[in-house]
């Protein structure tokens, strides 16, 4: 069988390992070596000189002994078999009590220093913890009706009701309700899920596609039927604040329960720590019977709300005389509804995903999937509802274009890296160059993944950008969202490179020097 690059390069280091350690060895036996004296011609100087070189050969002895703690033999030496074996048996057991000690001391001071870096982690995640749902309510108390600026102190409503109703609390759980029993739907596929600690795979109905079609319906018939749209925008803070509390309480459950689950069910991440633990998630998949929450929560409430509120938005300016016409706003929701249709149809490629296969799920996923997502991505479309802009035909086409190419970018990407996985000789791919590594993967090296290590993520950047450019450049926060995107992806990008350069080594080396560029080709 071929040796792997991999292997060669472990083979090669643990080889010059052991010749180290073998000369290491060859030197420290060195010193205990003597010199055989030469035979002398004459009986009494062969006397005189065997004394001396015992005299020196004691000497020489004691200070080997000293030294590298080698037992000689007891008769070179001018003291008697007992003292000798009684002073030597003294440094031998010195010796052993000195390396004692240095290795407790070095495993407390490695264990202090886990401790220190848990310690700053769990007072970093509980900082981020508190800044999320700060950012939440500031953004939108900021970019409020037709005021959406930095440089003034937001006006915040100091009444309980303002925060909190029971209308917002029934759409939500209702609308989360819904969701569930549409996922539990037979329909669609079922495919199994990449493989768990032990083998293991869990099954996965893909019906992602129906639930936003029905999703959809339901909207459309709740419009025919005169139900008012403006519910979503009266009662904005309200549903924010009721999303918050459902979060955390979710993220309260599924520390609890992970508290009992087995090790082969852990996250990489767990740690133990309650505020890590917590925060990033313990367990890896939790299921409620057939529904993964992890899976559900990242494509079901939050993603398809996310169209739901643009829709919301875009029918109350449509019947709104004034208001109308907005093409800005309908085609910024027209492109958003692009980006979460695809990410339902292709709902299969989110199973080998970091979010699904790596990370764990808590509180960083819950308040993502269930308030960041539908409540600050919808920021611009909130700004365009209460900002109309007024474009050349000219000018909105450009911005058009430059949405498209980003999911053009992004689906070929995407699409070009899911087929590869499924099969590395279809021969459609025929054409594409790939790099060998020690797990028995491949990486592509041309194609989309030839002009830059993550094309996918430089799509999203772009329709990113073209989504927030309607919105003018008087104001900074409709910018938000292309400027989370690139930190996120950016952040997201390094690990994904530590990662990868520590699981495939010398491959991922060979795999950088051919895709210089990370996410921009020519710029980073």
């Amino acid at each position: 069988m071929p040796t792997t690059p991999g292997r060669k390069a472990t083979a090669t280091f643990r080889s010059t390992r052991s010749r180290s350690r073998s000369r290491g060895r060859g030197r420290s036996k060195s010193p205990a070596r003597t010199t055989k004296a030469k035979p002398s011609p004459s009986p009494t100087r062969r006397s005189r000189s065997t004394s001396r070189s015992r005299t020196a050969n004691s000497k020489k002895a004691v200070t080997t002994t000293k030294t590298t703690t080698t037992i000689v033999s007891s008769s070179n030496t001018g003291t008697t078999p007992q003292r000798h074996s009684a002073r030597i048996a003294a440094i031998q057991q010195e010796a052993e009590e000195h390396k004692k000690l240095i290795y407790v001391s070095t495993k407390t001071t490695t264990k202090e220093s886990d401790a220190d870096v848990l310690t700053h982690g769990s007072v970093i995640l509980f900082l981020t913890a508190v800044f999320l749902p700060v950012l939440v309510y500031g953004l939108n108390l900021m970019c409020k009706g037709k005021r959406c600026t930095l440089r003034a102190f937001p006006d915040c409503p100091n009444k309980l009701c303002d925060y909190f109703n029971l209308n917002s609390a029934l759409a939500f759980f209702g609308w989360y309700a819904f969701q569930v029993v549409l996922a539990l739907i037979p329909a669609g596929r079922v495919v199994d899920g990449q493989p768990l600690k032990g083998g293991r795979r869990l099954k996965y109905r893909l019906n992602g596609l129906f639930a936003l079609i029905v999703s959809l319906v339901a909207f459309g018939v709740g419009v025919y039927l005169k139900y008012p749209v403006n519910f979503v925008r009266q009662n904005w803070f309200q549903l924010i604040s009721t999303a918050l509390a459902f979060s955390f309480v979710q993220s309260v459950y599924l520390y609890l329960r992970a508290r009992k689950a087995t090790p082969g069910a852990l996250a990489p991440k767990a740690t133990g720590n309650v505020v890590s633990d917590f925060f990033l998630g313990r367990e890896l998949n939790p299921c409620i019977g057939s529904l993964d929450l992890k899976f559900f929560n990242e494509l079901r409430p939050g993603l398809i709300g996310w169209v739901i509120i643009n829709l919301c938005l875009l029918v109350e300016a449509y019947q709104t005389k004034d208001m109308w016409p907005n093409y800005p706003l309908a085609m910024v929701t027209f492109f958003q509804f692009l980006y979460v249709a695809d990410s339902l149809v292709f709902e299969e490629a989110i199973l080998t995903t970091t979010d699904i296969t790596r990370e764990g799920f808590g509180f960083m996923l819950c308040f993502g999937d269930l308030v960041l997502v539908p409540f600050t991505y919808t920021l611009v479309t909130r700004f365009l509802f209460f900002n109309p802009q007024q474009w050349p035909v000219g000018t909105l086409v450009a911005i058009g274009f430059l949405a498209l190419l980003g999911f053009l970018i992004f689906r070929g990407s995407n699409s070009q890296k899911n087929q590869f996985r499924r099969n590395p000789y279809d021969p459609a791919l025929a054409h594409l160059e790939s790099i060998p590594t020690s797990s028995g993967r491949r990486l592509l090296v041309s194609g989309w993944w030839g002009l830059c290590r993550h094309p996918n993520y430089l799509g999203d950047l772009l329709m990113a950008l073209a989504w927030s450019l309607p919105c003018g450049f008087a104001h900074g926060l409709p910018y938000y969202y292309p400027i989370w995107m690139l930190v996120q992806l950016v952040h997201r990008q390094y690990e994904d490179d530590q990662w990868c350069r520590k699981k495939y080594r010398a491959a991922w080396d060979r795999y950088c020097e051919r895709v210089k560029y990370r996410l921009v080709p020519y710029l980073y």
